[in-house]
């Protein structure tokens, strides 16, 4: 079961079957798994969901002291504002000295390497990599 926040409500961590709607074009979840909590988007993170994005991630992250997977394998499209959202985000992560990591598709791990972000965002290529490198 993927559990989602509320992102209209702060803090409140409420177990939702499907994923909640974050915008028309995103919606997003999470879960708990091997000590690490697993962030799923699908559809497109761009200028219309960043700010939806980052209000559900920072939720969650204030909520939860758990490394951090952002998994974007099921994300269509990102723009510039969407890897400004990844950025804030990652951010965060090395302030509060979480470890964190992203996983992406062939399309999202493109854009991210057009603009050298994959260092940054400690991009790996799927999620059994991701949930590995965290456990080390």
């Amino acid at each position: 079961m993927i559990t989602t926040l509320s992102w209209r409500s702060t803090r409140r961590i409420k177990p939702i079957k499907d994923l909640q709607r974050l915008t028309v074009s995103l919606r997003g979840g999470f879960e708990r798994r091997k000590g690490c909590l697993i962030f799923y988007f699908t559809g497109q993170l761009d200028a219309y969901s960043e700010k939806q994005f980052t209000d559900f991630v920072n939720d969650v992250f204030s909520a939860n002291k758990l490394p951090m997977v952002i998994d974007l394998t099921k994300i269509d499209f990102i723009d510039s504002s969407g890897l400004g959202a990844m950025v804030h985000s990652a951010k965060q992560f090395k302030k509060s000295k979480r470890s964190f990591v992203v996983v992406g598709n062939p399309r999202v791990i493109q854009t991210i390497k057009l603009v050298r972000l994959e260092e940054f965002l400690h991009l790996v290529p799927d999620l059994d990599t991701a949930l590995n490198k965290l456990a080390a």
